[in-house]
C-alpha cells in the first residue's frame, strides 16, 4: 500500500497563516502530521512538506533516491500552462536547479568559480557605494519605508554589478525578481522579464567580455550552451537577490524591535553579526523550498511516499525542530548548523552565501552608521510579511530618524 499526500487535513501550503506565525504553523503541523506532513498547493495539487531536521539531512543527504530531476513528478499532468509556481517548480528548464549526477558537479563548478573570482575589496566597495546612493534619496525626510526603498533594492543593483548586467537594467530586475518568487499571478511575466534580461547580458558580453561573473561563465571550459548559462544566471540573481533583501530587513526588524540589539543601532558591529544569524535560525528568508522527487516508493518520517511524489523542503521548521532544539536559545548564538543554505550537494554555494552575506552585512552597518537613532515608525504589531510560503520577508519596516543631508550635498 501506499499513501497519497492528498490525506486527510492536508495542508494548504498558501494564505494568512504563513504571513503570521509560521514557527507557531509549522508546530502545529508537526504536531498534526509528524516529521513528513501531507500538503497541498495551488490548484490543489499534492505535496508532502519535511519538517523534522534530521528527515531533511536525509533527504538532502541522498539525491539519487530524492533527485532534484523534477520530470519524476507524477503530477505534471495536472499541472496548467499558467500555473503561477511554475518559476518556482519547473518542467525542461536546464538550469543547475534541476540538472543531476556528473553534469551537475560540472556546472556546480562554474558558477563556483565564476563567484570565487569576485574581488571581496570590490563587492565591499560597491555595497557600501550603492548603499549611500539610495540612503541619500530619503535621509533629509526624516522618514523611510526601509524595504521598499532600501532592503529590496540594494541586493540587485549589487549584484547586477558584479555579474555585468547595467545598472539601468539592474534596477529594472528587482520587481520582476519580486514577482517571480512570490509565485502571483505576475509570477510568470517576471521570469520572462529576468530572462530577457540574462539574454541580453550575455549577446553584450560575447561582444565586450568584461571582468565579471557572466564573462567567466560564457568562458568556462565545460562547453556550457548559451542557453543553460542563461538558466543558471537567472537562478543565481533570483537566489542572490530577494533572499538576501529579506536577511536584510528580518534583521533590521529584529534589531528594531528587540531590545538585545538596541547597543547595536548606536554603532555596536558585533551585534550586527548576531542579529544577521539569529535570523537564519528564527526567521528565515528561506522558509520552503522546491523541492526533491522520489526516484521510486520509500518511507520517511512513517509515511509511504511514492515514486514521483514531490517533496518540499521545510528549512523554517527544520530549523525550530524541538529534537535539535530544546532550548530555543542554545543554538542561535555563533552556532551554524542551521539549515538556511540548504544541505547536500544542491545546496547555495559558499561564494554564493559570503556574497550575500557581505552585501547583507553592510547595507545594515552602512545604515546604521548614516543614521544612529533610526527607529520603527509604527507599533511592532502592526508589521506585516509578505504571502510566499517560498521566502519570509517584510511587506514594509517604516522608521523615522533625524534628517541628515545627502552625502552628495556635503562636496
Amino acid at each position: 500500500m501506499t499513501e497519497c499526500p492528498h490525506a486527510a487535513g492536508a495542508v494548504p501550503l498558501s494564505g494568512p497563516r504563513f504571513q503570521g506565525d509560521p514557527v507557531r504553523l509549522y508546530r502545529e503541523i508537526r504536531r498534526d502530521h509528524g516529521a513528513v506532513a501531507p500538503v497541498v498547493l495551488d490548484g490543489g495539487l499534492p505535496a508532502w512538506l519535511v519538517l523534522d531536521y534530521r528527515e531533511l539531512h536525509q533527504v538532502t543527504s541522498d539525491p539519487v533516491l530524492f533527485s532534484r530531476d523534477s520530470d519524476l513528478w507524477n503530477q505534471w499532468e495536472n499541472v496548467p500552462a499558467d500555473w503561477p509556481l511554475l518559476p518556482m517548480i519547473g518542467r525542461k528548464q536546464p538550469s543547475i536547479l534541476y540538472t543531476v549526477g556528473p553534469r551537475h558537479a560540472e556546472r556546480a563548478a562554474m558558477i563556483g568559480n565564476a563567484l570565487e573570482a569576485i574581488d571581496s575589496f570590490a563587492l565591499k566597495r560597491f555595497a557600501e557605494e550603492f548603499a549611500d546612493e539610495l540612503i541619500d534619496r530619503f535621509c533629509s525626510k526624516g522618514s523611510t519605508d526601509i524595504i521598499a526603498e532600501y532592503a529590496m533594492l540594494l541586493p540587485a543593483r549589487v549584484l547586477a554589478r558584479m555579474y555585468g548586467v547595467s545598472d539601468a537594467d539592474g534596477d529594472a530586475l528587482v520587481g520582476s525578481i519580486n514577482d517571480m518568487i512570490d509565485g502571483r499571478e505576475r509570477a510568470l511575466a517576471g521570469q520572462q522579464h529576468l530572462a530577457a534580461t540574462m539574454l541580453k547580458l550575455l549577446a553584450d558580453k560575447h561582444a565586450e567580455p568584461g571582468d565579471d561573473v557572466a564573462t567567466r561563465m560564457l568562458a568556462d571550459p565545460g562547453g556550457f550552451t548559451d542557453e543553460e548559462v542563461m538558466q543558471d544566471l537567472m537562478v543565481m540573481m533570483a537566489a542572490g537577490h530577494q533572499p538576501t533583501a529579506d536577511w536584510m530587513g528580518n534583521s533590521l526588524r529584529l534589531m528594531l524591535t528587540d531590545d538585545r540589539f538596541a547597543a547595536s543601532l548606536s554603532g555596536g558591529r558585533h551585534s550586527v553579526a548576531e542579529a544577521m544569524n539569529e535570523v537564519l535560525w528564527e526567521d528565515t528568508p528561506t522558509q520552503n523550498v522546491a523541492g526533491r522527487w522520489a526516484a521510486r516508493d520509500t518511507h520517511l518520517g512513517g509515511r509511504h511516499v511514492r515514486a514521483g511524489d514531490l517533496l518540499l523542503l521545510g528549512i523554517a521548521a527544520a530549523n525550530s525542530d524541538p529534537q535539535i532544539r530544546v532550548d530555543g536559545s542554545a543554538l542561535t548564538g555563533g552556532n551554524s548548523a542551521f539549515l538556511s543554505f540548504g544541505h547536500g550537494e544542491h545546496r547555495c554555494p559558499f561564494p554564493a552565501q559570503e556574497t550575500a552575506e557581505v552585501i547583507a552585512r553592510t547595507g545594515i552597518e552602512v545604515l546604521l552608521d548614516r543614521l544612529p537613532d533610526i527607529d520603527l515608525d509604527v507599533p511592532a504589531g502592526q508589521l506585516t510579511r509578505r504571502p510566499s510560503p517560498w521566502l519570509r520577508g517584510m511587506t514594509s519596516l517604516p522608521v523615522v530618524f533625524t534628517p541628515t543631508p545627502a552625502l552628495g550635498d556635503r562636496i
